[in-house]
């Protein structure tokens, strides 16, 4: 992948991933970010153009301040896509990245090729609430976003020596601006009313899961699928909530067969 640099309209300066040739799609990262190494990236750039921005507060990009709100998310990914001159990309969100992919098609819905939502955050459930991102050590995070925790805890963490003190202070520094931003539409609970803007969502969706996340509970994707009733839907098998990195191979051929 190569890297670029844009500046959207309002200032922020965001490092952009990007690959491949063909139609546009564009890739919108979780809580977490984007990791060392992102193994369904290189096998989607084989089928098309892809886009890989960091939000601001997130490895290089810069203009956390511009950020407040879920509508400034939003607005942010489609000044990316202004900033890149794309029209109407597929958009494909993972996560946090899913809510944004959502609302960013509820709020400009001819604007978009097709959606696809990877085990995505933004609605809330009083009775199956999430677990609390924010309270969890990297090693306990593991235990809820992977089918596989050994082989998750290797990737939250970079495969840090945690007896580098230097090592272990820019990790934790990342980490606090990773989750500063994700906070503000993340904390306390992932809920910034995107169920009522559902009804304008046109693009075409998919659903893809993993068949064990222990994160988002069951009970969301039967919501998800009321709400979207005409939404594909695809479940991976020995995957969890980080479905695309545990299974980036069935990932990839899911969305390469719903993009086509």
């Amino acid at each position: 992948m190569n890297v670029r640099w844009i500046e959207t309209a309002r200032g922020a300066k965001v490092r952009v991933f990007e690959g491949g040739g063909g139609t546009p799609l564009v890739f919108l990262h979780g809580a977490g970010g984007l990791f060392a190494e992102n193994p369904f990236l290189e096998p989607l750039a084989r089928r098309y153009r892809i886009f890989a921005p960091e939000l601001p507060g997130y490895g290089e990009s810069t203009g956390e301040t511009l950020l407040e709100d879920m509508l400034d998310f939003a607005l942010h990914g489609w000044d990316v896509v202004a900033a890149l001159d794309l029209e109407r990309p597929h958009l494909l969100g993972h996560s946090m990245g899913g809510m944004i992919a959502a609302e960013m098609a509820c709020l400009a819905p001819r604007d978009l090729g097709k959606l696809v939502l990877a085990a995505p955050l933004g609605l809330w459930i009083d009775d199956a609430p999430t677990p609390d991102l924010f309270a969890l050590l990297p090693h306990e995070a593991a235990q809820v976003l992977f089918h596989e925790p050994a082989q998750g805890a290797a990737l939250l963490t970079g495969g840090l020596d945690f007896r580098n003190l230097q090592a272990l202070k820019e990790f934790y520094i990342g980490n606090v601006k990773r989750l500063g931003m994700a906070g503000k539409i993340l904390f306390p609970i992932p809920n910034r009313r995107l169920a009522k803007r559902l009804y304008r969502l046109r693009a075409e969706t998919l659903l893809v899961v993993g068949s064990s996340d222990r994160f988002v509970p069951a009970a969301y994707l039967r919501r998800w699928q009321e709400l979207l009733p005409r939404a594909q839907l695809v479940q991976i098998e020995a995957a969890g909530h980080m479905l695309p990195y545990e299974q980036p191979d069935a990932f990839v051929g899911a969305v390469s067969r719903f993009l086509g």
